[in-house]
């Protein structure tokens, strides 16, 4: 059962109180094909009937409503892979502000968008070190408290360096990242001069802290992906490695022994199907399906949210879902896989189902099935800890058709259009 699921240590921020109220989600399609009425409550869902079988329950709680028709409600997707402190930096015109209250500024509004795509919970990497010091994760860390309640975000500290005598502050400066709330630790090894010494250095943390690990590389160095994979084995809660563009770059002989090696490791792979970020140099996505079919859990994030890396980067789930259906092959469920159930065991969440005894983290989306949804997520309803946090609405209209009426195509508007 959900409610028996333990927390891992250093989850997300202390999540907001749920609603106490009752709340009705009326017609809603499931993937399945059914369409329900879904009760929440406690943060929790309730219950799961047919649809208006908990009309009038609801009604003598007097809890509210909302009408779910025509749309399809499915688990809420999460962000694993976002860069709170450099987001929405891109119209700057010059150096990256880390201003305290411009990063706050902006880890709050990429947050806050993210949110309106669907994600109810985001993990954001944060620089350490360097001109950056701590202020940028204490920023950072000031922006989870201010979303308290709307939504969950995990910070990552990821310092520089820590080889050498040039690593010794920057190792001093992860542990003071810990202590300071930071829940995650990671990095870029490929960037230190002992990449390996870096990764062991990286685990000595996290195995002080029992920290989960979240590290930058673009995977093209087999031998040390093979020596990342085994020093990595076993740590609990767990190693992440994203994007790894590089390793659909290599042979497919290699590629695979590579993947095989990371499966037997239990490491994660999240890839960026959306654009690169500023911890690797190169773009390129993962090769998903070689992954999968080795066994590696793949999740995808959205990387950059309109910095220098990726201008125009939209941080949605959603897009992220439909690249790998549409340019990769994965099936849509597999691909909204990789950005809600396989994400939120990234974020060491527990899981999430529209049946009774689960967390209410929801996302109604128009239309009527997954594909669809992929294909044309303009409208949506995002539901966190059982309360409606965000909606977006489209509705696009077309000048009157003979035509149209004719062969009865669908139509959100009639009015005409000048």
């Amino acid at each position: 059962m959900p409610d028996s699921q333990p927390q891992p240590p250093h989850s997300s921020s202390s999540p907001g109180p749920a609603d106490t109220t009752s709340l009705l989600l009326c017609g809603a399609r499931l993937t399945d094909g059914r369409t329900v009425d879904v009760r929440l409550g406690g943060g929790r869902i309730e219950a799961v009937g047919t649809a208006g079988s908990l009309a009038s329950e609801s009604t003598r709680a007097c809890g509210a409503r909302v009408d779910l028709s025509g749309y399809l409600l499915l688990p809420a997707p999460v962000e694993p892979h976002a860069h709170g402190d450099t987001a929405l930096s891109a119209d700057e015109g010059g150096p990256v502000s880390y201003d305290p209250q411009d990063v706050q500024r902006r880890a709050t509004e990429a947050a806050l968008l993210q949110l309106g795509h669907g994600a109810t919970a985001l993990r954001a990497h944060v620089r350490v070190g360097d001109v950056q010091g701590l202020g940028a994760l204490a920023a950072v860390l000031q922006a989870r408290r201010s979303l308290r309640g709307l939504t969950e975000l995990t910070a990552v500290a990821m310092p520089r360096v820590l080889t050498g005598a040039a690593g010794k502050e920057g190792l001093a400066m992860l542990r003071d990242a810990v202590k300071m709330g930071a829940s995650v630790v990671g990095g870029c090894p490929d960037l230190d001069p002992d990449p390996t010494g870096y990764v062991q250095a990286i685990l000595e943390v996290a195995s002080e802290h029992g920290c989960p690990v979240d590290l930058h590389t673009d995977a093209t160095d087999p031998p040390r992906l093979a020596r990342l994979a085994a020093m990595a084995g076993g740590l609990r809660p767990g190693v992440t490695l994203g994007p790894c563009g590089g390793l659909g770059r290599l042979p497919s002989e290699i590629a695979s022994r590579t993947a095989d090696q990371l499966a037997a490791a239990g490491v994660t792979v999240v890839c960026l199907p959306q654009g690169g970020c500023g911890g690797v140099e190169r773009r390129g996505t993962a090769p998903v399906r070689l992954l999968r079919a080795a066994g590696v859990r793949v999740a995808a994030g959205s990387g950059a949210l309109r910095d220098v890396s990726n201008p125009v980067g939209r941080g949605d789930p959603l897009e992220a879902a439909y690249l790998l259906a549409s340019r990769y092959g994965m099936r849509p469920e597999d691909a909204y896989d990789a950005v809600s159930a396989s994400a939120r065991a990234v974020l060491g969440l527990p899981e999430v189902r529209v049946e009774a005894g689960f967390p209410a983290e929801l996302l109604a989306v128009r239309g009527d099935r997954l594909s669809g949804a992929l294909s044309l997520a303009y409208s949506r309803i995002v539901v966190h800890r059982g309360r409606v946090v965000a909606r977006t609405s489209a509705v696009r209209e077309f000048c009157d058709s003979a035509a149209a009426v004719e062969l009865g195509l669908p139509r959100q508007g009639r009015g005409e259009v000048s």
